[in-house]
């Protein structure tokens, strides 16, 4: 079951022999225009795979000593992505028949030797452009890496520098950015390295994930002041230590990954959970529960986060069997306020976009802090929500390191993804409040929710008691 209506007939974005896709209504110039909600929801949903674990269970699949088998992993432009460069590696990577919903499981055969003469093609995954070069650099040859416009934007001077530190022959004529080359020598020595990744935990997480085929391993030192994103930090050790690969962290900051095998395993992908944050925050806009199915006991997902920040907005959270349900009660359009707050993301900003939209509903001031880095993802995405909101009637100011909300009437119009699958979503959450939200790119989401409109659809043809709401606005 994708979603159901506990009291009608089930919804499936599935065509008879189809598998999902963005394919939603658009306007005639390629809008999508964001559906109201018309009443409470009452919906269950199986999302696909987290995109975090998907790449980082790849990248270590094609590093480990034997086969590996990934169980309902994540098929996505950022899968995609992660899974063609492997290739271009000489890595082995089958689709084979699974259990999951939105596609085949995955069989991944390390080579006995990394090829190099290849070229890698990074999209706007960041996990591609910072995890693969250090395995690259285990290669024998060339590599050359490039990606979208926009990915050309995106800070890379931590992983090249690093690189360089490892004895590593990088070209990128002096950007710090893409595009660039690197020359593997089939091996790296490894040691000791010194990082600032303050723009990005990503630039942790890649060396530590080719640690262990250093020869010597590695010993690595954040210098910065600020590490965004701990939590995916923690991500990259717990799925190293299920593969046998020690991290010992001696101090604040401090890595040290012992050399040594990279376990083969059999991985089931958990539910990307940062990926439920507009469907759960959805209850509390339009009303009803929305439940998430497969929701785990225990995660290193930052998306796990919602759990205990919806309930400061109203919601009731509570657990279902495997489910985790948010309760919004009469909601937003039922005539239920939403608080303003003050919300540290510094541990989850990528649920940033999500919750700044509720917070634009809000009835009083929110301020949203600790992600400063967001600045450098596939868009600056603090001036790109405070642009959007304010584009509708928002009053929103622009914070060094957040965003200051103040309570506005807000009206329909144009809402620009930027390219960024967040900010898309970003608008259909407002979309569900406010008449007239038009996103210029729906098809952002598939980077790692292909699904997401039909999904978004399917969720509100749940409503238990449709009801139009003439000229209620948000406040």
């Amino acid at each position: 079951m994708l979603i159901s209506n506990n009291s009608g007939p089930q919804f499936s974005p599935y065509g008879d022999e189809e598998r999902p896709g963005t394919t939603d209504p658009v306007a005639a110039d390629g809008a999508w225009p964001a559906p109201r909600a018309r009443g409470p929801l009452d919906a269950r949903l199986t999302l696909p795979g987290s995109k975090s674990l998907t790449n980082r269970e790849l990248v270590l699949s094609a590093l480990a000593d034997d086969p590996s088998l990934l169980r309902r992993p994540l098929h996505s432009r950022d899968s995609a992505l992660m899974i063609e460069a492997l290739r271009a590696l000489g890595v082995v990577i089958e689709e084979v028949p699974g259990e999951g919903l939105y596609g085949p499981d995955l069989r991944i055969t390390p080579p006995a030797e990394l090829a190099g003469s290849a070229s890698i093609d990074c999209g706007l995954a960041g996990t591609v452009m910072r995890f693969l070069p250090p395995v690259a650099a285990l290669a024998l040859g060339p590599v050359a890496f490039d990606g979208d416009e926009a990915a050309r934007r995106r800070p890379m001077r931590t992983t090249i520098d690093s690189l360089r530190a490892l004895g590593i022959d990088v070209n990128d004529d002096g950007r710090g950015t893409l595009p660039f080359s690197l020359w593997g020598a089939g091996a790296v020595r490894g040691g000791e390295v010194e990082i600032d990744a303050s723009a990005s935990s990503q630039f942790v997480s890649g060396l530590l994930l080719a640690a262990p085929r250093f020869t010597e391993g590695l010993t690595l030192r954040h210098t910065g002041e600020h590490l965004p994103s701990m939590p995916h930090i923690e991500m990259t050790v717990a799925a190293l230590a299920a593969r046998g690969v020690e991290v010992a962290s001696p101090d604040e900051g401090v890595w040290v990954v012992a050399p040594g095998p990279i376990a083969a395993a059999e991985i089931d992908i958990e539910p990307d959970l940062s990926n439920a944050a507009p469907f759960l925050i959805a209850a509390l806009v339009a009303g009803g529960t929305v439940a998430i199915e497969g929701w785990p006991r225990a995660t290193t997902q930052v998306g796990d986060d919602l759990a205990r920040i919806l309930p400061r907005f109203g919601a009731t959270v509570r657990r279902d069997g495997e489910a985790l349900v948010v309760d919004g009660g009469a909601g937003l359009l039922g005539g239920a306020a939403l608080p303003g707050l003050e919300l540290d993301l510094s541990t989850g900003g990528e649920l940033a976009p999500a919750l700044v939209a509720l917070a634009a509903l809000a009835e009083g001031p929110s301020r949203v802090t600790g992600i400063r880095h967001l600045r450098g993802h596939e868009t600056d995405r603090l001036s790109a929500l405070a642009d959007d909101l304010n584009g509708v009637g928002g009053a929103v100011t622009e914070l060094d390191d957040g965003l200051a909300l103040e309570p506005a009437s807000l009206t329909g119009g144009p809402w620009r993804a930027y390219e960024d699958h967040r900010m898309a979503t970003a608008g259909a959450i407002v979309g569900l409040a406010v008449d007239g939200i038009e996103v210029d790119d729906i098809a952002s989401t598939a980077k790692t929710l292909p699904q997401f409109a039909e999904l978004w659809r399917g969720m509100l043809a749940t409503s238990a008691a449709p009801a139009e709401r003439a000229g209620q606005q948000p406040g």
